[in-house]
């Protein structure tokens, strides 16, 4: 199980920036970076070495954010592997939450980062097919 954080931003120039910057001077290493946008706002999710730390800072430079429990599944770099895994996830009637792929630095592979309700219920089932659970 990994911990994201999810960072409610303003969908303004300079916002990505400000928030690196608050992690980075504060030495804070940065794993993974997604966003979702809308008009006016957007919500920014993270993976990095340190949540807590993290959120300490991100809350002190005033950003609204949380942290949840997501998996992190490695998959195959092969055509297909994605797939597969989202039909194993269907077949044990799971729903996800969202999805996104990353890699592994030190593996070189991809990584499924999962949010989906009981992700015990998720890690045995992708277990039992053999998956790798970070």
């Amino acid at each position: 199980m990994l911990e994201q954080i999810s960072i409610f931003a303003e969908n303004k120039k300079g916002a990505m920036k400000n928030i690196t910057k608050a992690l980075s001077d504060n030495g804070i290493n940065i794993f993974n970076v997604v966003t979702n946008d809308s008009a006016e706002y957007g919500i920014v999710r993270i993976l990095v070495d340190d949540t807590e730390k993290a959120m300490v800072f991100l809350s002190n430079a005033g950003y609204l954010c949380n942290v949840s429990k997501v998996i992190g599944v490695v998959i195959p770099d092969s055509v297909g592997s994605l797939s597969s895994l989202l039909e194993s996830i269907y077949d044990a009637n799971i729903n996800i939450d969202y999805i996104y792929v990353s890699y592994n630095r030190e593996s070189a592979k991809p990584v499924a980062i999962i949010k989906a309700a009981g992700y015990t219920e998720v890690e045995a089932c992708l277990k039992s097919k053999g998956y790798t659970i970070l």
